[in-house]
């Protein structure tokens, strides 16, 4: 083996082991949709997987609006064990995508959050929601809404100009235990905290390898911890990490 070749194959091992470490990767760039394709009406994925092309769905009619009205239908919709790739979610976005129980989105892009991003439904406490790769941007207030039990995974993903990425439903009629898990996330100013629990209901919120950038004063909190309520609105009890709750520490949170 020539000395370049062994170089070669040296340099590949250490790149393939700093993966196999938990290297945190680089932000991926936003796609730029070759076509647009309005939706008049929920796209309702039943089976199987939903691939996109990477083409931008936006919503017309009755999904023609982007505002924070609550209980608006959503562009696409996901039977329990279904899968939406390659979709970037243009404006107006109505509720985005609706997850009926477990469901997977691989690199979805949301370039004008309307009310939600994504919301979790469901009932039963194994299912789960996993975002993984994509992002999302202009979210005035929650990225990401979780509403039924189980665990939410947050992955590979961006976030800009947001309110908050995750959010444990905080008046929801029907409360349960939620987790969320947060690896290898960037977020970027403006923005006010990565997730929002309720502790009082047992919530559990695990973040690692994130990335904050901007945020000079490290306004962007974390996790914030919620006193839930079926009726009403939460109150904020707290913010930080703990044993129990909200498990990181600041060796997890990288600021740039």
């Amino acid at each position: 083996m020539s000395r370049m070749i062994r170089v070669a194959a040296v340099a590949a091992l250490v790149v393939s082991a700093a993966a196999g470490t938990g290297a945190t990767a680089s932000a991926a760039s936003w796609p730029s949709p070759g076509s647009s394709v309005p939706v008049p009406k929920t796209i309702k994925v039943t089976s199987g997987t939903y691939d996109g092309g990477l083409k931008r769905f936006y919503g017309t009619g009755d999904l023609g609006t982007g505002g924070q009205d609550e209980n608006q239908s959503p562009i696409f919709e996901l039977s329990n064990g279904t899968t939406l790739k390659n979709v970037v979610l243009g404006s107006p976005a109505a509720d985005g995508v609706h997850c009926l129980g477990t469901c997977t989105l691989l690199n979805v892009w949301w370039e004008d959050v309307g009310e939600d991003a994504a919301t979790f439904k469901g009932t039963s406490a194994s299912q789960t929601m996993t975002i993984d790769g994509g992002g999302a941007r202009k979210a005035s207030d929650k990225v990401f809404q979780h509403n039924g039990p189980g665990t939410m995974y947050i992955r590979n993903f961006q976030v800009n100009d947001f309110g908050k990425l995750y959010r444990s439903c905080g008046n929801c009629k029907t409360q349960y235990k939620r987790n969320v898990v947060v690896d290898n996330v960037t977020a970027t100013v403006p923005g006010k905290a990565l997730v929002g629990i309720n502790t009082n209901y047992g919530d559990t919120a695990k973040l690692t390898r994130i990335t904050i950038v901007g945020d000079s004063g490290r306004k962007i909190e974390p996790c914030q911890k919620y006193q839930g309520v079926t009726s009403g609105e939460p109150t904020k009890i707290g913010t930080g990490p703990d044993a129990a709750n909200c498990l990181y520490t600041a060796a997890n949170i990288t600021y740039k």
